[in-house]
């Protein structure tokens, strides 16, 4: 198969690529640079392009037969300002318009089965919750990042009344050495000053990046996956069993609570990610036949940081 990737250079998107040429896929990533080779290897082949802006990346998109859209502006890359914030949904929304552009102008494959898009979302579509579990047919919050995702998977969805065959990833915390949440984690972790945030109550919804890189490969080739899947194991953890769970696998002590008042301070209006949650449970996925590698956080923890 021939699979277009946007957002290919990214924490989730590398590991993906790693997979799908593994198993004989040929891989065309869009990148803003050309040595982005240098990050997903030389057996891809590279166009060069931004996503949020339509281009004759479009026509190369509209060869393969499936794109997976993981595009989108990191949100803890910086402080949220207005402009910043604007940034977070364009980064987002215009990149899916314009591949949804480029699918639908040529949405079937060559023995006439309809392509397919598997785009990116994430679990803050549901907005801050208590304890109570979330699946896929919860309603949306009413924050600025669940107004963002409504978009973002609306733009998505644009693409079925050509025929595309739409899969919707609302993404938990990515488990991962190489990046993301857990890397921030670690060092504090490590000079012994690691513990809850907050109240440490609120619920993380998290995955292994063996499920996560998994369960986007299912969305590719099963006919079945539609719609929202929430890409979340099965055991969502509250941050102070999070904590604990991760000072327990580096053998570090995890009792030093960092207050509410400070990570804003640090962090400004997107610290309010961090001190809420949500619970939310795959049951598409696991409605699909999807069995998860790694569905408590311990084990998680302990093969990703094994030594």
């Amino acid at each position: 198969m021939r699979i277009f990737v946007t957002g290919g250079t990214g924490l989730v998107g590398v590991r993906l690529i790693r997979k799908l040429r593994s198993r004989g896929d040929d891989v065309v990533v869009l990148s803003r640079r050309e040595q982005a080779w240098e990050r997903v290897g030389q057996d891809c082949t590279i166009v060069t392009g931004d996503p949020t802006q339509p281009g004759d990346w479009q026509n190369k998109a509209a060869e393969c037969d499936a794109v997976v859209n993981l595009a989108g502006e990191n949100i803890f890359a910086r402080r949220w300002t207005p402009v910043f914030k604007e940034r977070l949904r364009s980064s987002r929304i215009q990149s899916t318009t314009n591949v949804v552009s480029a699918i639908s102008n040529n949405p079937k494959r060559a023995d006439g089965s309809p392509k397919v898009l598997v785009n990116a979302s994430a679990v803050g579509y549901y907005g801050p919750h208590g304890n109570e579990e979330l699946d896929e047919s919860t309603l949306p919050g009413n924050d600025l990042l669940a107004s963002v995702c409504v978009e973002w998977e609306a733009a998505a969805r644009q693409a079925e009344s050509a025929g595309v065959r739409v899969a919707i990833m609302r993404i938990g915390v990515v488990l991962d050495k190489e990046g993301g949440a857990l890397t921030a984690l670690l060092t504090p972790f490590k000079l012994g000053a690691g513990g809850p945030v907050g109240s440490g109550k609120q619920i993380m919804s998290w995955i292994h990046h063996a499920d996560m890189t998994s369960l986007l490969q299912l969305a590719i080739d099963n006919e079945q996956a539609r719609g929202p899947i929430n890409a979340t194991a099965p055991n969502a953890v509250t941050n102070k069993e999070f904590s604990k769970a991760l000072g327990k696998v580096l053998g570090r002590p995890a009792f030093m609570p960092m207050p509410g008042f400070g990570l804003r301070l640090l962090l400004g209006e997107v610290a309010d990610v961090i001190l809420s949650g949500q619970r939310v449970v795959p049951r598409k996925a696991v409605g699909l036949g999807y069995h998860f590698q790694f569905d408590e956080v311990n084990a998680a923890l302990g093969d990703i940081l094994k030594r």
